[in-house]
């Protein structure tokens, strides 16, 4: 094959509707929503509150995916981030902590929450599932009592300058979550922890045998995801401005959903962080259009609930089919041609979930 045929090739899998459908999808919601209700959809303020109002949850399906890496499901993000927008708040009104020393003290607690999972996890041999689905009901009875299942209020002042500030027109939280996906995409793409760490997700005995200390890096990715919802706990209650028992659990579905939809585009089937990032915001963008032309309310959780199935089936089928590949690659009586001896590009391997 040529050089230019080999970059063809490579152009037309990079721009493919495998590779990046939900690009696809977002210029056909965009279309539909801008001939249906171009008078709102397509106004600049829209937009803007739509980057601001994401970025949060951006930040909690980057804490979702960062275990996932390693092959452990969280399925107490909701409530992680939603007991850590109640401490916070909790620390300032009823313990007259600082702020600027409450929000260190709740990433801590976030670090600790993390640590305790991923403990009960690797020490336990609990499988991740049910080890979080316990976790999360211990955190919502930990924030319900905190705050008596009400909003508390009275916040320090400055604190809610933290999430409504803006420069150049953004605000705090999407710079936050931009930098975030910086460095959590140079971890895992470009250093060896992060390769160790898609290692132990996709193949924890090989990475064992390979000298890959897996415990170590499943319960660090999870310290690494409690401390990453304890931020979006605490930038959620700054824009509040209260602290809200009732919204953090909401993130679950939205996070999740972006992760495995995140995980089928750009990067063939691994869980990454611009996949994860840019669903976030497909999905959100379904969700406004939706919500501009008088769906109900509840329309965000069927949105949320039919794309979480769609992509963790069709994330499925990713992994299905680069399996399928690997065996025609492997056995000589399936191939076709005499090219079919020539050394081929392989995907990225699927992270098992």
């Amino acid at each position: 094959m040529s050089s230019s045929d080999s970059i063809t090739t490579r152009w037309l899998t990079a721009l493919s509707f495998r590779n990046i459908s939900a690009v696809y999808i977002f210029i056909v919601i965009f279309a539909t929503f801008s001939i249906v209700t171009p008078e709102t959809f397509l106004q600049g303020g829209a937009w803007h509150t739509l980057l601001d109002a994401q970025a949060i949850t951006a930040i909690a399906a980057i804490a979702v995916m960062i275990p996932l890496t390693t092959g452990s499901f969280n399925l107490a993000i909701g409530a992680e981030v939603g007991f850590a927008s109640i401490l916070v708040a909790v620390l300032q009104v009823k313990h007259d902590v600082p702020f600027v020393i409450a929000i260190p003290i709740t990433l801590l607690v976030g670090a600790l929450v993390g640590l305790v999972s991923g403990l009960i996890i690797t020490k336990g041999r609990i499988d991740s599932f049910v080890a979080t689905l316990g976790l999360s009901s211990i955190l919502l009875a930990g924030l319900a009592w905190m705050s008596s299942s009400k909003q508390i209020i009275g916040l320090q002042d400055g604190f809610r300058d933290i999430a409504i500030s803006t420069y150049f027109g953004i605000t705090v939280p999407t710079y936050l979550m931009l930098l975030l996906a910086v460095v959590v995409w140079y971890v895992l793409e470009r250093t060896p922890v992060g390769r160790r760490m898609y290692a132990a997700g996709y193949n924890p005995a090989g990475a064992r045998l390979a000298g890959v200390n897996v415990v170590r890096l499943r319960v660090g990715a999870l310290v690494a995801g409690g401390v990453i919802a304890a931020m979006a706990g605490v930038l959620l209650t700054s824009r509040l401005n209260t602290g809200e028992p009732t919204v953090g659990p909401g993130l679950l579905l939205p996070a999740l959903t972006a992760v495995f939809l995140g995980s089928t585009q750009l990067a063939g089937g691994r869980f990454n962080v611009w996949g994860t990032v840019l669903a976030v915001y497909v999905l959100a963008t379904g969700i406004k259009g939706l919500q501009l032309i008088g769906a109900p309310p509840w329309i965000s959780d069927l949105f949320n609930g039919i794309a979480l199935l769609c992509a963790v089936g069709l994330s499925q089928w990713e992994k299905t089919a680069a399996r399928a590949g690997a065996v025609r690659r492997a056995l000589p009586f399936t191939r076709q041609g005499p090219d079919d001896d020539a050394p081929s590009e392989q995907s990225p391997a699927t992270v098992t979930r």
